[in-house]
């Protein structure tokens, strides 16, 4: 999601509001590529693109759900590079600067395509009609439990069931609460305008964040003894915690590396294929860092923090559980989709 901020002067855009609170425009596109196609766009493989940033947590997800899923050979991935400027996501790290499938410069030009007034921000998750060029939906809350639901036929054997209907009551309960505000939270924070904006933010996110680790105290995973859409949700903010949110969004009440509880969670979760492989930690700091300008005027980059200790045992085995249920692991990586050496916790 990481809007694009549509309004300020500078090449990033503005992202505080000045005295006030954050509210993220939650207003998206909400047409949906489904089994029967009852939005006109049917589940077809090869058909669509997935345009995606490894900085972006909302966009994060959709890379772990479909590396978890095996959707590799029937959706295709666009990447953009970590830092755009107030008009778009740009692809800055193909050749020439062009997706190499659409053929475009800027997530903008889908989006125009299909909506040419679009009047909001251009956000990362998006899925592209690649024989039209036009966006089709931007909905990240909607994209991954579809890649679940809907895609069902094109699974790779052994995939995890992420949204298992028995618990998807449970698991959509576990989600808003995270979103609202530890998700949102850390945003709310970051972008407040006003001490008494911050204040708030930060007591929720904490408050929150002390309710998640009493929960995870007694189980493996946020709902019942697998991995599910819930914990895919939450891991994408813890990962950018310590690097960016403790110090850029000033959620500073402690390091999520010194709550030990989540941290082994986090751990846990980073070491299970799908989730740490798709993690760009270079990518995350350049995006914050520089984008954020409003809040880093000087656009330094942090040199730390250490990442390697996200490799060390976590100790979560004792709780139990079954990473995938009656699944399997994913294969590795697709050789070009692979995080660059260097850009994980290697």
């Amino acid at each position: 999601m990481n809007q694009v901020a549509p309004t300020g002067d500078q090449d990033s855009g503005s992202y505080v509001e000045p005295g006030g609170e954050f509210t993220r425009d939650t207003r998206y596109i909400t047409t949906r590529i489904t089994a029967d196609g009852r939005d006109g766009y049917p589940v077809e493989p090869g058909r669509y693109r997935l345009i995606a940033a490894r900085a972006c947590p909302w966009a994060n997800r959709t890379l772990i759900v479909r590396r978890l899923l095996g959707l590799e050979s029937v959706l295709s991935l666009g990447l953009c590079g970590p830092v755009h400027d107030k008009r778009s996501w740009t692809f800055d790290l193909d050749p020439g600067g062009v997706d190499p499938v659409l053929r475009i410069p800027r997530l903008q030009d889908a989006y125009f395509a299909r909506f040419p007034d679009y009047p909001r921000g251009i956000t990362v998750p998006a899925i592209v009609d690649v024989p039209t060029g036009e966006v089709v939906t931007n909905d990240f809350n909607q994209i991954t439990l579809d890649f679940s639901t809907e895609w069902r036929q094109f699974h790779r054997d052994g995939a995890p069931d992420l949204y298992p209907e028995a618990r998807r009551g449970e698991i959509d309960e576990v989600a808003d609460l995270v979103f609202r505000d530890v998700n949102n939270g850390v945003y709310r924070c970051g972008f407040a305008g006003s001490q008494e904006a911050y204040d708030k933010a930060y007591d929720r996110l904490f408050s929150r964040i002390d309710w998640l680790t009493e929960r995870l105290s007694r189980q493996r995973y946020l709902v019942g003894d697998t991995i599910t859409e819930a914990d895919v949700r939450l891991f994408t903010t813890l990962t950018r915690f310590d690097p960016v949110y403790h110090g850029h969004f000033k959620c500073n009440r402690s390091k999520l590396s010194e709550i030990p509880v989540l941290w082994a969670y986090a751990r846990d979760l980073f070491q299970t294929p799908g989730f740490g492989d798709t993690v760009d930690f270079v990518q995350i700091k350049q995006h914050y860092y520089i984008v954020h300008s409003d809040v880093n005027p000087t656009r330094i980059v942090p040199k730390g923090p250490e990442l390697s200790n996200w490799l060390t045992p976590h100790g979560r085995e004792e709780l139990g559980g079954r990473p995938f249920g009656d699944g399997t692991p994913p294969p590795p990586p697709q050789p070009g989709e692979l995080v660059p050496p260097g850009h994980g916790a290697d």
